[in-house]
C-alpha cells in the first residue's frame, strides 16, 4: 500500500468519495460549457444577457446537482430506474394534454421559473431502466425473443409520446440510444439486421405516403427532408436556414474571423444562433481550429466514459456509463451533422454549448450517475 493510498483510506467516507471523483471529466465538462458561455456572450453582441448569464447559473446549479448525485451509492440509482422511467412517462403525458407550445411544437411544462422539457429526461430514464433490466436478466436469456421484446417496448413508449409533440429528433435519439445499449448488452446481431430491413421498409413507406390520406409524417418534417436532399431548391424559403448555416461555417476558413467578428451571426442571418446552430457561430469566429478543438473535448469525454465503463466490474454501472456516453455522442454527432447539411435539421441542441435549461441540467445529472458509478465501483 502506497503512502497516498494509506492516507486516502484514513479520510472520512464523504471526503474520500470526493477524492475518488473523476476530476478530469469534471474539468472537461467545464471546458465545454465555457466554450458555450463565450459563444452565447458573442451572439448577444458582447452582453451576458439574455443568454450567457442564465446559462452560467444553470451550469453552476447542474454541477452542484451532479456532485450530489455522485455521492449517492450507485445501487440506489439502480433501484430508482423504474421510478425515473415512470416519472418521465407521466411528464410526457402531461405535456401531451397541458404542455406549453412554442414554434409549432408542444414540448414543455411551464414551471414559472423555467420550462421543463420531459423528453430530455426520458432519454436518460430509458438508459437507466435498460441498464437495470440487463443487470437483472441472466446472460443466457439476453437474445431470447420474449426478453428482447420487453426492452423494445421500454424504448418505443416514450419515443412515441415524444414523436407526438412533434419532436422527431429527440424521438430518434431515444430509439438509437436504446438500440445501441441493447446491442452492447449482448443481444444477437440478427435482431438488428431485421430492424434494419424494417427501417428500410418504413423509409419507403414514409416517402410513398406523402400527400396521401395515410401520410406518416407532417408537412413540416417533409420540408426538412426536402431541404436536406436539395438545399438549393428554395434558398429563400425552406432552405434559407441551412444555406446561411453553411455560409457561416465556410466563411470561417482555417482560423476564423475572430471572436465576436462573425457577420452571419452578428447581422442575424444565422438562424437559432444561440441554440441549434451555435456550432456555426463557433466555426465562423474560430474556424476549423475552433470547431476541431471542441470536437476533441467531446471525444475526450467519451474516452473517459469508455475507460470508466471498462474498469467497472458491476454490470449495471458499466451499461449505464456506456449508455450515457452513447447518448452524449448522439447529441453532438447529430447536431454537427445537421448544421453542416449532412443530416436533416431535426432540432437537436449541441450539448453544454447550446442555450437551454432542461438539456444542460439533465445532461449534468446523467454525468452525476457516471460519477456515482465511478466513485462506488468495486475496488
Amino acid at each position: 500500500m502506497t503512502y497516498l493510498e494509506h492516507n486516502i483510506k484514513t479520510v472520512p467516507t464523504g471526503w474520500r468519495k470526493i477524492l475518488h471523483l473523476n476530476w478530469a471529466l469534471i474539468l472537461l465538462l467545464s471546458a465545454v460549457a465555457s466554450v458555450g458561455f463565450l459563444m452565447l456572450y458573442s451572439v448577444a453582441g458582447g452582453s451576458f444577457s439574455p443568454w450567457a448569464e442564465p446559462q452560467m447559473k444553470r451550469f453552476a446549479l447542474g454541477m452542484v446537482a451532479m456532485l450530489l448525485v455522485a455521492m449517492v451509492p450507485i445501487w440506489f440509482w439502480r433501484n430508482m430506474a423504474m421510478v425515473a422511467y415512470l416519472a418521465s412517462i407521466v411528464l410526457l403525458l402531461i405535456v401531451e394534454f397541458m404542455g406549453t407550445e412554442a414554434g409549432g411544437s408542444q414540448r414543455w411544462i411551464d414551471l414559472g421559473f423555467m420550462r421543463l422539457q420531459p423528453s430530455e429526461m426520458a432519454k436518460i430514464a430509458v438508459i437507466m431502466l435498460l441498464a437495470a433490466y440487463y443487470d437483472w436478466l441472466p446472460l443466457n436469456k439476453t437474445s431470447r425473443p420474449l426478453w428482447v421484446v420487453i426492452p423494445i417496448l421500454i424504448i418505443l413508449l416514450p419515443a412515441a409520446l415524444v414523436f407526438q409533440q412533434p419532436d422527431l429528433g429527440t424521438a430518434l435519439l431515444i430509439m438509437f440510444g436504446g438500440a445501441i445499449l441493447i446491442f452492447l448488452a449482448g443481444v444477437h446481431w440478427l435482431y438488428f439486421g431485421g430492424v434494419a430491413l424494417l427501417s428500410v421498409a418504413l423509409l419507403i413507406g414514409i416517402f410513398e405516403s406523402r400527400n396521401t390520406d395515410w401520410q406518416l409524417l407532417s408537412d413540416y418534417h417533409y420540408g426538412r427532408i426536402d431541404t436536406f436532399l436539395d438545399s438549393s431548391e428554395d434558398p429563400l424559403g425552406d432552405d434559407y436556414h441551412i444555406t446561411q448555416a453553411k455560409i457561416a461555417m465556410g466563411s470561417g476558413g482555417w482560423a476564423g474571423k475572430g471572436y465576436m467578428q462573425g457577420t452571419q451571426s452578428r447581422l442575424n442571418f444565422l438562424p437559432e444562433k444561440h441554440t441549434d446552430f451555435i456550432f456555426n457561430t463557433l466555426a465562423e469566429e474560430f474556424g476549423f481550429v475552433g470547431g476541431f478543438s471542441l470536437l476533441v473535448l467531446y471525444l475526450l469525454i467519451l474516452v473517459f466514459c469508455y475507460v470508466s465503463a471498462l474498469q467497472n466490474k458491476d454490470r449495471f454501472s458499466s451499461l449505464l456509463i456506456l449508455g450515457i456516453g452513447v447518448t452524449f455522442f448522439l447529441y453532438f454527432a447529430v447536431n454537427m451533422a445537421m448544421v453542416m447539411g449532412l443530416a436533416p435539421v431535426v432540432g437537436v441542441p449541441l450539448p453544454l454549448v447550446s442555450y437551454g435549461g432542461s438539456a444542460m441540467l439533465v445532461l449534468l445529472l446523467a454525468f452525476g450517475l457516471v460519477q456515482s458509478a465511478h466513485v462506488h465501483r468495486p475496488r
